[in-house]
């Protein structure tokens, strides 16, 4: 709900990710947790187009009223991308949910923790990007008086 409340509030940098304890503690589960909550967040504060496709009221009449939205061309367009898509919270019938194993949400994050601790191969900087880090950091180093001899 915080996440929420201060990105609703305009903030563009989320505080605390992975952080237990009041940041004596990280975690590698709650990392992973706290991303799929920033993501849904970042999904509720894009908002909701209104416009004639989103408003789909062509369909409306032409389904009428009692008729069957689920299987319109548009609403199967839609229902992917009108909300969020957690990669961890399973959002499945119970049913399927035991077949899987029945695991909880801090299981399921610690598997995907140890994937990308494991398999991440993060792509490198840009050179020209690379270089500009290099020169901030340099600057400031001289501005605090960092490394010098």
């Amino acid at each position: 709900m915080s996440t929420l409340l201060t990105a609703l509030a305009g903030a563009n940098i989320i505080y605390g990710v992975g952080m237990l304890e009041l940041g004596i503690t990280f975690s590698f589960e709650q990392f992973v947790m706290d991303n799929d909550i920033i993501k849904m967040v970042n999904k509720v504060v894009q908002g909701i187009d209104i416009n004639d496709e989103t408003l789909a009221v062509d369909v409306i009449k032409q389904v009428g009223a009692g008729g069957d939205f689920l299987m319109q061309e548009h609403t199967m367009k839609h229902m992917r991308t009108a909300q969020s898509s957690p990669k961890l919270m399973n959002r499945k019938m119970k049913h399927s949910w035991v077949e899987t194993g029945s695991k909880n949400l801090t299981e399921v994050a610690r598997e995907e923790a140890i994937n990308i601790l494991e398999n991440h191969k993060p792509e490198p900087l840009m050179a020209d990007i690379a270089s500009k880090l290099a020169d901030i950091i340099e600057a400031a180093e001289e501005e605090f008086g960092v490394n010098k001899k």
